[in-house]
């Protein structure tokens, strides 16, 4: 990456904002031949201020499972599974896109070649869900293999690993797979899927992998990254959670993955969920305790579809921008546009880009609201010379104090140069900014040739208000302190200070944070903590120091920090009772059977009812639901259901819950659910589109015994259209809210209660209550 440098005085000019480039230059020839309606479709933003999702329009119909890294050359590179790019297309080996504002994205083409393809995989075998990372000066990129060439079974899925000098290659494959291929129990293999790399301070490297067969698990890497060592560590139930993410934050790691079919098309109802643990190998539990590996599974939301544009969002990456603020990048389907035209059968998932917050300790998108739709603010990301002023209208320069800054030759594979920041043998070397704001973020990429270096960052002004963030190669140490006052962390022993690793050092609150890590997603390598006694002041220099040998910088940016949301947008309440069905006596007259009466009996203030093998899902058609008409207007619908399905055992599908029917092919339902040796609550959906009846749904929880499930409806005033909110509780007091499904305006769609699913063993749903609410 450039760093340019004006006139003797190796001035280095600091560039206020962001600037865009083109969105479209670099797309495939195919894509003016794609079906997608692009005189339809947004375009990409005119300048780094905004975005609009998809953001991976432009050049494709399609990019699914999402990674993401910021290069050393200052582009961010985004990697997408090897589905057609455009309809029509072929299926590729992997892509990758580059994009200098994260917001208008280029593409730039696969992974893999004839070349440079792996051998050990079959000529079969797709390739999926990259991750990508920087380690030890090179990019190292982990995927999911879905055939070898070791046996002749299909589908024995494992784990990838190639290197590459640049973000776009050229990539060597490691020559053989990290993991085994796993054999399933009863037959087929389990899903060694979805890599995830995470390094932590210790020094240790782990890789997350596996998908609903199986679950999510975690194994220790050796030296080289190349091979799984030790006995891998399960971390999620067999059959939830696929698409792993980890990040350390605040002293706890967190486990995000997606759960649900992820290409159901527009049933699609996959969705993001954390977990958090005092340590890597787990066990994560959600916020209120309960574990992602337990049969009545945990997890806090993290992302749903919440009834626009957008179903079926997950696979995810977390990334920085250099303000601080947290980004997840997902795909997510079109629901009026599910499909790519050729071949058929392929989900049309672009790469979508929304905010990710901190509340309460969780991870949230855009606070609660869910997918984005319509023009954003964009990530602050590195301008055309990878350097964001802290206070645009300052005209922010860097200025040479002492030493020598000089010019030097990028060797990492990327264009341009990098900076040098050089001691003398009487003095360090020592750059500074003009006054920043107290509540600063400084990032840049270092490294440190010699072992007798040190690199600093000072922020708050040089003298007894200042705090510094040292790297300390001689020392091997990551010291935050004013004055004598000091914290100390250690680096290390095979964390190669030689090559490059990101340093963030984030003043907020009056407490210094700083963080070293090899790619900037999530992982650290060293992290410290300080909070001064004496106050920064409210606007200060920010000085950069090198001292006993040089110091190699690039990609420097000095930004005020992103101001962070600490509140949740606000969840739907549910008011007074308008109807309420105790079951103390005879059914409310207004209740109707829909196909033959089930077997229920109504007494002592409960209904109970004998599951059986019948279900409306698919053609089948013969399950007796009770319904009512639906009331005018917004309005909540609620019930408590008993329904002991035991933890462990297979139960297929074993359920009872609230039903919105506006016909047998076309309905919506939320009930508790036994899913393999899972239990769920499932927001099921099932529709007839394109000649064929499709279902597909959003799978939360926990549940409990006694379950309380309400839908919130509301109307869509734009549009009429209907649109239902889940919600779920196992003491009536705490609420946990999920999906929103639609449906049309078109319908009049009856409401009430089913159950079924399975007669073995014999077990009957008990609905203590069946409540129509005002909306508040």
């Amino acid at each position: 990456m450039e760093i340019r440098f004006v006139a003797a005085l190796a001035t280095l000019a600091l560039v206020a904002g962001a600037v865009a480039l083109p969105g479209t230059g670099g797309a495939p020839p195919a894509a003016a031949a794609t079906d997608r309606a692009a005189a339809d479709q947004a375009a990409p933003p005119a300048s780094g201020t905004t975005y609009t999702n998809p953001v991976t329009d432009p050049f494709s119909d399609t990019y699914a499972d999402p990674a993401v890294i910021r290069g050393k050359d200052g582009w961010w590179y985004l990697y997408a599974t090897s589905d057609p790019l455009v309809s029509g297309g072929p299926f590729g080996n992997m892509h990758v896109a580059k994009s200098r504002d994260l917001a208008s994205w280029e593409y730039v083409g696969t992974i893999f070649d004839g070349e440079n393809r792996p051998a050990w995989a079959a000529e079969a075998s797709y390739f999926w869900a990259p991750d990508i990372r920087y380690v030890d000066g090179q990019y190292v990129m982990y995927y999911t293999v879905t055939d070898t060439a070791a046996n002749p079974d299909a589908w024995d899925y494992t784990i990838g690993v190639a290197t590459a000098p640049t973000p776009t290659g050229p990539w060597t494959d490691s020559g053989g797979p990290v993991l085994d291929p796993r054999p399933a129990p009863g037959g087929g293999y389990l899903n060694t899927i979805d890599p995830a790399l995470f390094a932590d301070d210790d020094g240790s490297r782990y890789l997350y992998f596996g998908g609903f067969n199986g679950g999510i698990w975690v194994t220790e890497l050796d030296e080289t990254g190349t091979r799984a060592v030790g006995e891998p560590t399960r971390v999620t139930v067999a059959d939830r959670y696929e698409g792993a993410f980890v990040v350390k934050r605040d002293g706890w790691y967190y486990l995000m993955g997606s759960s649900a079919n992820c290409c159901s098309g527009p049933v699609t109802g996959y969705s993001v969920y954390a977990g958090r643990s005092r340590s890597p190998l787990g066990p994560f539990t959600d916020h209120e305790g309960v574990g992602m590996n337990e049969s009545r599974v945990g997890g806090t939301l993290v992302v749903a579809q919440n009834g626009n544009r957008w179903i079926g969002v997950g696979h995810h990456a977390v990334f920085s921008d250099v303000s601080g603020q947290d980004w997840m990048l997902y795909h997510g389907i079109d629901r009026d546009n599910a499909w790519l035209n050729q071949p058929g059968g392929v989900n049309r998932r672009p790469t979508l880009l929304d905010r990710l917050d901190w509340i309460d300790g969780w991870p949230v998108v855009n606070a609660g609201a869910g997918p984005s739709e319509g023009a954003q603010t964009a990530p602050a990301a590195a301008s055309e010379l990878g350097i964001v002023s802290a206070d645009p209208a300052s005209g922010h320069a860097l200025r040479r104090v002492t030493g020598t800054l000089a010019r030097g030759a990028d060797d990492a594979g990327d264009a341009g140069a990098i900076a040098r920041l050089v001691p003398d043998r009487r003095h360090a070397a020592v750059i500074q900014t003009k006054a920043a704001p107290r509540d600063v973020q400084v990032e840049t990429d270092v490294r440190l040739p010699d072992a007798e270096g040190s690199f600093t960052v000072t922020v708050g002004g040089p003298g007894s208000a200042g705090v510094s963030v040292r790297l300390d190669a001689q020392e091997r140490e990551l010291v935050v302190g004013q004055g004598r006052q000091q914290v100390r962390t250690t680096v290390p022993a095979n964390t190669d200070l030689t090559s490059w690793h990101v340093l963030s050092v984030e003043a907020r609150d009056g407490v210094v944070a700083a963080r070293l890590s090899s790619s900037g997603l999530g992982d650290v390598d060293a992290e410290a903590r300080f909070e001064p006694r004496t106050p920064l002041p409210r606007k200060a220099t920010v000085r950069l120091t090198a001292d006993g040998a040089e110091a190699q910088l690039d990609n420097l940016t000095v930004v005020a920090a992103h101001q962070p949301v600490t509140e949740r947008v606000a969840e739907p309440q549910a008011g007074a009772v308008t109807f309420a069905e105790e079951f103390d006596g005879a059914l409310d007259e207004g209740w109707r059977w829909q196909h033959s009466p089930a077997a229920v009996d109504v007494a002592n203030g409960a209904l109970t009812w004998p599951l059986t093998g019948h279900d409306l899902v698919g053609t089948r058609n013969d399950a007796p639901v009770l319904l009512r008409d639906a009331p005018d207007g917004d309005y909540v619908l609620e019930a408590t259901v008993r329904l002991p399905l035991g933890e462990d055992t297979v139960r297929n599908f074993q359920q009872a819950g609230l039903l919105v029917h506006a016909g047998d092919d076309d309905f919506l339902r939320l009930g508790s659910v036994a899913i393999g040796r899972t239990r769920q609550v499932e927001f099921g959906k099932e529709l007839t589109a394109d000649g064929a009846v499709r279902f597909g749904g959003f799978v939360s929880g926990p549940v409990a015994d006694t379950m309380h499930l309400r839908l919130f409806h509301t109307t869509d005033p734009a549009t009429g259209e209907h649109r239902y909110r889940s919600a779920t509780s196992r003491d009536g007091d705490h609420w946990r809210f999920g999906a929103t499904w639609t449906l049309p305006a078109d319908t009049d769609p009856a409401i009430g209660i089913y159950a079924g699913g399975g007669a073995s063993p014999a077990v009957s749903a008990v609905f203590d209550n069946v409540l129509i609410r005002e909306l508040d």
